[in-house]
This record gives C-alpha cells, sequence and structure tokens, in this order.
C-alpha cells in the first residue's frame, strides 16, 4: 500500500486507495501456548540475551512449519491515517502463503469499501487478484519482489511474514519489558529494541536475505523500531515493526506492520496462479477513484520496474494447502 521513495532521494508513492495499489498495494500454565510458570523472566536481563532471543525466533517459526496470520498496516501521512488488515495462512517451510486483504473506504467508511483482495505470497513475487485498476477479475497481477524499493515488506499492503521474522535477526538493543497476555490467553515475553535492515539481510536465508538487502535502501533510514511477542517455545507469536519514508513531506510518513502469529502447524496449502491467468495489459492509476485526502498522497506513479514486474508471467504449480 505504500511504496516508498530511497534514502536521500524524492519519495515515488505513499498511500493508495481505490480500485488501484499503485501497482503493488502500496504476535499461564506450562503448555507450549503460554510461557511456564517455574520460566518467568527476570525484569531486568541482559540485553545480549534479550537479542538473542529475538533473532532466533525466526528458527523457532521455521521448526513450527506453518502458522495462522493476520495482518495490519497503518499508514499516516499528512494528517491521513488509513488502515489495511488481511488473514490468512503461511508456510515457513516454503515461504510461501495466502492472504486475504481489506482495504480501507475511500469515502471513509467503516468495514472497508472494496471488495477484498487476495494476495499470494511466494518467493520473489506477490500475487494479487481483485486489485481493480482495470485488471479483469479473474486475473492475477505479478510483480517481482526485488523490483519494488521497499522489497515489499509493506508494499503489498502486509509484511510477509517470513520476512517479518527474519528481520528480527538484525535486532539490537534489545530490552526485555515483562510478561504479557494476548487475545485467546496466550501468554507472552514482550521485547522492545531496533532491528538493522543491513544486518538482519546478512545473516538472512537466501530467500529473504535479497529482499532485505533491497529493502535496506527504501527507507528513510535502515533502523526498524520493534515490539516482538515471544511464547515460551521462542516462537513468533506478534511483531510490531515502524517504518518510516520521507514521502516528500517535512514530517514524512509512518508505515506500522503488525504481524500476529497463531495456529501453528495448520496445514496451508498454496498454488500459484496458471501463466494464462497473469495480467498482462496496463494497469490504470487508482488516483482519480480516490478520496481528496488519498489523493494527495497516492499521485505519484509506481516505478517503471514494478510495472515492468506486473507484466510478468506467472510461474508453476507450488504445492501446499488451502489457506484458512
Amino acid at each position: 500500500m505504500v511504496v516508498q521513495g530511497r534514502r536521500g532521494g524524492a519519495a515515488a508513492v505513499a498511500v493508495a486507495c481505490g480500485t488501484g495499489l499503485a501497482m503493488g498495494l502500496l504476535a499461564t500454565g506450562c503448555s507450549p501456548d503460554g510461557a511456564a510458570a517455574d520460566e518467568q523472566e527476570p525484569s531486568v536481563r541482559p540485553a545480549d540475551a534479550a537479542a538473542t532471543r529475538v533473532r532466533d525466533s525466526a528458527d523457532a517459526l521455521m521448526r513450527a512449519r506453518s502458522a495462522v496470520v493476520r495482518t495490519a498496516l497503518e499508514t499516516v501521512s499528512g494528517g491521513t491515517r488509513l488502515a489495511i488488515r488481511g488473514t490468512g495462512g503461511y508456510d515457513f517451510t516454503t515461504s510461501s502463503g495466502q492472504l486475504r486483504v481489506v482495504l480501507p473506504d475511500p469515502a471513509g467508511g467503516p468495514g472497508g469499501g472494496r471488495q477484498p483482495i487476495t494476495e499470494i505470497l511466494a518467493p520473489g513475487a506477490l500475487f494479487m487478484k481483485n486489485r481493480g485498476a482495470g485488471v479483469p477479475a479473474d486475473k492475477w497481477v505479478r510483480v517481482e519482489t526485488v523490483s519494488l524499493a521497499d522489497g515489499n515488506l509493506v508494499t503489498g499492503g502486509a509484511t510477509d511474514p517470513l520476512a517479518a521474522a527474519e528481520l528480527l535477526r538484525g535486532a539490537r538493543e534489545v530490552t526485555y519489558l515483562g510478561e504479557e497476555r494476548l487475545d485467546g490467553g496466550v501468554v507472552v515475553r514482550h521485547y522492545r529494541g531496533t532491528a538493522d535492515i543491513g544486518a538482519a539481510a546478512r545473516v538472512a536465508s537466501p530467500r529473504t536475505g535479497r529482499v532485505l538487502a533491497v529493502a535496506e535502501k527504501g527507507f528513510t533510514t535502515a533502523l526498524v523500531p520493534f515490539d516482538a511477542y515471544l511464547d515460551a517455545a521462542g516462537r513468533l507469536r506478534k511483531v510490531r515493526l515502524r517504518f518510516h519514508f520521507a514521502n516528500g513531506a517535512p514530517q514524512g510518513a509512518s508505515v506500522t506492520s503488525t504481524t500476529a502469529l497463531s495456529g501453528f502447524g495448520t496445514r496451508v496449502a498454496v498454488r500459484l496462479p496458471d501463466r494464462r491467468d497473469i495480467y498482462t495489459g496496463k494497469i490504470a492509476s487508482a488516483a482519480p477513484q480516490a478520496s481528496a485526502a488519498s489523493r494527495e498522497s497516492a499521485a505519484p506513479q509506481a516505478s517503471a520496474a514494478a510495472q515492468e514486474s506486473s507484466a510478468a508471467q506467472g510461474s508453476a504449480v507450488s504445492p501446499g494447502p488451502a489457506a484458512p
């Protein structure tokens, strides 16, 4: 939902509402779900130990294999606040998942004013269906994630769950804030710190490392403040990441991406679109359909690279389960 300018340069695109998405839709007891009663962390814990726990949470997700996902992306620019929400499932072993993303109503009404968009997250690519902007309802748009200035950390309206977790491999200056209870009663340990995108890219898995290396150059700063919530098994239950862009405004624009994970081990099957179902035509601008406030931030067009990638052809079928 947000396409950002590169550090030190002019901003490209901020928020896009309406039928178009600016070429890419600019986390008691002893159970695994709670913190063991006899394993309470002290209120003061060495920073390096806390950082290690956070960095290792991505490995814990790989062991869990899959999860049910809820996402929220909130953008603030020029006094305008918009929220995009998604639900679905993700397979960490294949770096793929499927989300149903709901855009905000351009008129400001509750519950979203557009048909939900289906997104497929796959290694190196983002697929979107029902994105509007002149794209037939039965066609998919394909975007190469490395062609996006942020590596699709926020452009798609949701942060890829594996990318969010692996970004924490660059965690630094981490503070343990104590135990909390999430919705559903899960007891978690709350950590707060800053993630260095460049450092994370150097130690992330090959599938995510390329994306993070691109993202390092796409924000006003490569340092991303975060709040991470880990369960007793070390799995990331919830993470909130705060990104910032120049966005052509003195105060810039902020984007807060929240990813919540539950239902670990849930079967998640993802089938990539057939080549014949990939749209290769021209994608219309979203600006005419947006509200006055949205037009202000969405007016600039996406980069040529994103346009080229959205016209690219699809790939073969990938094994996996129906997203919840």
